[in-house]
């Protein structure tokens, strides 16, 4: 993956959505005249897959003190930021972020470099989970309409970091540098009535970068509907998706097995199958177990729901000596894996 942009926004660098006790702190610190040099260690409570590291970074750049040398900004030389990689898995407890600096250049990003990356580790720690399970079969991430639209290429993002190979969302795309995956939805059968007649439209009008994907679950028997699209489309159609809904009792493995043998039979070998709706790791389990021929899961609200993996911003110490709040323990954490960054 390129090194992705990061659009940080006026307002977070302005502070804005930083906890208030934070701007009454360095407005203090600043009527005190104190600025002591600080070491600030992020950690999580639990173990995870690190994302939105790539995210803090690019804050950091933009607001930490700079100096003009040679017509050029740079950041000045006593800041030090040490990280984990994008996409590393951690422990709990272990330093993922380390910034070394005046405390009053960072003390009003401290909420913000916490939720990027709780949120974003927390996507990409569900995705992981469902890759993992998946084994050979390919794991899309579609979960954009489950979460705000302001943040949906953000989870894209995170998701393809956490192992998704594709994502379903324009903006997702360009964040993350994969291409969209999609398949015909089901708004279009409904549409003209029926698949095929759906499928003939959607082959005659997109371009061939496009993939011929088509939902074979929205009026009749997915097995008989996969033959139906098959026999029209021929050696243009990459694959079918699979989405019965819960009222008719979802997908199941038993499902793809004979779909997966219907099509074989009629020697569309080359069609695959992609499964959608309540994809959960323990679903993706069942799958497995049961040999389903599956080439891809599309996932969505585990990743979306997944719970953040909450992080802490502890200073550990002022001015090189070792400090702490009680019950946490003076002096930096032990990193042996961080690297510096500036």
């Amino acid at each position: 993956m390129t090194t992705p942009h990061f659009e940080i926004r006026p307002s977070i660098i302005k502070g804005d959505p930083a906890d208030t006790y934070l701007h009454w702190t360095k407005e203090i610190m600043r009527l005190e005249s104190l600025n002591p040099r600080v070491l600030i260690d992020f950690f999580a409570e639990k173990d995870g897959v690190l994302c939105g590291i790539e995210e803090a970074k690019a804050l950091l750049v933009n607001v930490l003190p700079k100096i003009e040398q040679d017509n050029n900004e740079v950041i000045v030389s006593d800041v030090e930021i040490w990280c984990l990689e994008e996409g590393q898995s951690f422990r709990a407890g272990e330093p993922v972020l380390r910034i070394i600096a005046n405390y009053a250049s960072v003390v009003l990003y401290e909420t913000s470099l916490c939720g990027m990356l709780a949120s974003s580790s927390g996507w990409a720690t569900a995705a992981r989970e469902c890759v993992e399970m998946a084994g050979n079969a390919t794991v899309i991430t579609q979960a954009a309409r489950h979460i705000h639209p302001n943040v949906a290429h953000i989870l894209d993002y995170a998701s393809v970091i956490g192992g998704c190979s594709s994502v379903s969302t324009v903006l997702g795309s360009k964040q993350s540098g994969r291409n969209t995956f999609g398949n015909m939805p089901h708004s279009l059968p409904l549409i003209f009535g029926d698949t095929v007649s759906a499928a003939v439209a959607f082959d005659k009008h997109m371009g061939r970068e496009i993939q011929r994907i088509v939902v074979v679950d929205t009026f009749q028997d997915e097995a008989q509907d996969s033959l139906n699209v098959a026999n029209v489309l021929r050696d243009k159609l990459r694959g079918i998706r699979l989405d019965t809904p819960i009222e008719r009792g979802g997908v199941t493995p038993a499902m793809v097995l004979e779909v997966r043998s219907r099509l074989d039979l009629m020697n569309f070998r080359h069609v695959e199958i992609y499964v959608s709706g309540e994809i959960t790791p323990a679903k993706i389990k069942e799958f497995e177990a049961a040999g389903a021929p599956i080439n891809g899961y599309l996932v969505g609200d585990y990743i979306s729901s997944a719970a953040p993996v909450n992080f802490t911003a502890n200073i550990l110490e002022i001015e090189n000596k070792p400090v702490a709040r009680r019950g946490r323990v003076p002096g930096r954490l032990d990193g042996p894996r961080l690297g510096r960054f500036l």
